[in-house]
C-alpha cells in the first residue's frame, strides 16, 4: 500500500517570498515603491483615516448633534438639520484641509501672527543699480564712448 502526502498549494505571500529570494541569490536588485515625498506619507489608524483627520470628525459629529438637539426643541427640525451641518463643516474641514502643506491650526497660527500681532504695511520700491552706480556720472554730464574711435581720438 503506498500513501500519496498532498502537499498544499503555495499562497501568494510564499511565492512572493520565494521570488525575493532568487532575486537576492542571482544578485539583482529588489525594488520597493516609495511615495516621492515622504513627509506626505499619513498612517491610517481608524476607517482609512489619519488620527487628525478621526478626532476632527468625530468632534464634527459631536457639535452636528449637539447643535441638532438644541436647535430642534426651539427652532424645528429643518432648521436645525441645515444649522448642525453648517456647525459641523469648520470642525470636519480642520480635519481634511491642507493650504500650502499646513494645517489649519498652522495656517490660523500664520494669519494671526501676520495680520493681527506684527501688521505692517509691505511697500515695494524699486532700485535700479545700474543706475545708481553711473548716478555721479550722470549727473556731472559725462557719458560712455559709444564706439572705439572715439576713445582713441
Amino acid at each position: 500500500m503506498t500513501y500519496r502526502i498532498k502537499q498544499r498549494r503555495p499562497s501568494n505571500a510564499d511565492r512572493a517570498a520565494l521570488h525575493f529570494i532568487q532575486l537576492q541569490q542571482r544578485g539583482m536588485p529588489i525594488e520597493i515603491k516609495i511615495p516621492k515625498e515622504i513627509s506626505e506619507y499619513q498612517e491610517s489608524v481608524f476607517f482609512g483615516l489619519s488620527l487628525r483627520q478621526f478626532v476632527c470628525s468625530l468632534l464634527a459629529v459631536a457639535a452636528a448633534v449637539g447643535l441638532y438637539f438644541v436647535l430642534s426643541r426651539t427652532a424645528g427640525a429643518e432648521f436645525a438639520g441645515w444649522a448642525s451641518i453648517l456647525g459641523a463643516a469648520p470642525f470636519a474641514a480642520c480635519g481634511f484641509i491642507r493650504y500650502h502643506g499646513m494645517t489649519a491650526e498652522q495656517t490660523l497660527a500664520a494669519i494671526l501672527r501676520s495680520e493681527v500681532f506684527t501688521p505692517c504695511r509691505l511697500v515695494f520700491k524699486g532700485e535700479n543699480c545700474y543706475y545708481s552706480a553711473l548716478e555721479q556720472r550722470i549727473r556731472a554730464g559725462e557719458r560712455k564712448p559709444s564706439r572705439e574711435t572715439e576713445v582713441a581720438a
